[in-house]
């Protein structure tokens, strides 16, 4: 849900050092502006500091973000800290990838129709013409780029100009049943989320589901990550599981683990647009809602 107009996120991490915390609230105070939510947590075995608030500024008067800025970086420099300051109703442009499963894009679709998501989506782009119909429903441009082993460099960069043209803070393959090169996993590194059921690596390949009813398994679930050059082996964001047994089929199996890919995905979305995520040394830290 879109935040108040009047609200901002400021996000930092450094060193652990004595007054990290200080010398952000300190500011906040001082420019009077009101603290609504902060969170913490110092990493032991790093000696690294995480910090995200969110904040009002004064009503009475404008508030000028560039003099709030110029006015924090000296003394966050004294700390070798690394921030960013983000207005709460900035609506991040995503650009969702997919391929012919529809659950994921209509799940998003739907949260951002409702508001849910506080995003712009300016392109769908997939590798199948079979969702062209919903696209076409919401408004929002379709590109299909077909891809096999012959033309894989042409339809990546062809996908990558497109995410340049739209400004894309963000990426989300929505269940994009391709693996991207090291070259475009590079380029997108920190701003692609994919999507993918949780019984890997133990049911590779085809019918999983099918795979695992077989074996008798009794949780099955999803993780949202960001992609690397493994596609399916980066940085965790969010996870979602459930216990089942003996009497959830195969077809039972596929609908509740689509279920938790949605749920999933849309929880790991929404933290990252809302500066929840920070990543370090190959893994997150990810701060609540």
């Amino acid at each position: 849900m879109a935040k108040p107009k009047n609200t901002y996120y400021l996000t930092a991490h450094c060193p652990s050092t004595l007054g990290t915390m200080d010398v952000l609230t300190r500011y906040l105070c001082e420019q009077q502006c009101y603290v609504v939510e902060m969170q913490t947590f110092d990493d032991i075995e790093s000696a690294h500091f995480f910090i995200r608030m969110e904040f009002r500024p004064p009503a009475d008067h404008a508030f000028d973000v560039e003099q709030f800025r110029q006015g924090l970086a000296p003394r966050a420099a004294e700390f070798g800290m690394q921030w960013e300051l983000t207005a709460a109703s900035l609506r991040p442009n995503v650009v969702i990838m997919v391929s012919r499963l529809d659950h994921c894009l209509n799940d998003l679709l739907y949260r951002y129709r409702t508001g849910q998501l506080a995003i712009e989506i300016p392109a769908i782009i997939s590798n199948h013409p079979d969702l062209q119909r919903l696209a076409d429903w919401h408004h929002i441009p379709f590109y299909y780029l077909p891809v096999d082993d012959s033309n894989r460099a042409l339809q990546e960069t062809q996908v990558l100009q497109l995410i340049n043209e739209c400004q894309a803070d963000l990426v989300v393959l929505a269940r994009y049943m391709q693996m991207l090169s090291p070259e475009l996993s590079t380029a997108l590194t920190g701003k692609a989320i994919n999507i993918h059921h949780s019984l890997l690596p133990g049911f590779k390949g085809e019918l999983p589901y099918h795979q695992a009813y077989d074996k008798g398994v009794k949780l099955v679930g999803a993780t949202a990550h960001y992609i690397d050059n493994h596609l399916d082996d980066g940085p965790i964001i969010s996870q979602g599981v459930e216990v089942v047994d003996h009497s959830h089929y195969p077809e039972q199996l596929i609908a509740k683990g689509r279920d938790i890919e949605c749920r999933t995905l849309a929880r790991a979305v929404q933290a990252h647009i809302e500066g929840r995520v920070f990543l370090h040394q190959g893994k997150t830290v990810v701060f609540s809602s």
